[in-house]
């Protein structure tokens, strides 16, 4: 719930209500309402909340819950929290159904596991490929000048 989110996104961001409101143009009182969800912000107010939280005004009003983790943050603007999952014995997973139908991924289709020093990522092997394809010719291009 919105309520959910504003306290979750200020306590991450370590603000105040009272810097929250002054830097939304309201009271500290009004604020303190949006979080105890006695009354709502108006979408204006919204999009302004979604800008200085780095999110977007959909992600505000959602709540997403993680299996063994509970209710999460909403996702930073242009990215996606799809879950959790569990690999398996075999080392496998199943990928979220919103993750797949968002890339278009099909039964077969193969992805590049990357990684750093934190987690891994999937990449369609069709777009590694062409990126690698992309960075070797402008290699060889600069090497013959």
């Amino acid at each position: 719930m919105l309520k959910d989110n504003l306290v979750m996104l200020r306590k991450l961001h370590a603000y105040s209500q009272e810097q929250i409101a002054e830097e939304i143009g309201i009271s500290r009182q009004a604020y303190a309402k949006w979080e105890r969800g006695t009354t709502v912000p108006d979408v204006e107010k919204c999009s302004l909340l979604a800008k200085l939280y780095g999110t977007t005004v959909d992600g505000l009003l959602k709540t997403e819950t993680a299996d063994g983790i509970g209710v999460i943050p909403p996702a930073p603007r242009g990215k996606d929290i799809w879950g959790s999952v569990t690999v398996n014995d075999r080392g496998q997973i199943v990928i979220p159904k919103g993750a797949r139908d968002r890339f278009g991924l099909t039964g077969g289709q193969r992805l590049i596991v990357v990684s750093d020093e934190v987690g891994i990522a999937l990449i369609s092997a069709e777009y590694f490929e062409e990126k690698m394809k992309e960075a070797m010719e402008l290699m060889y291009s600069e090497a013959r000048e």
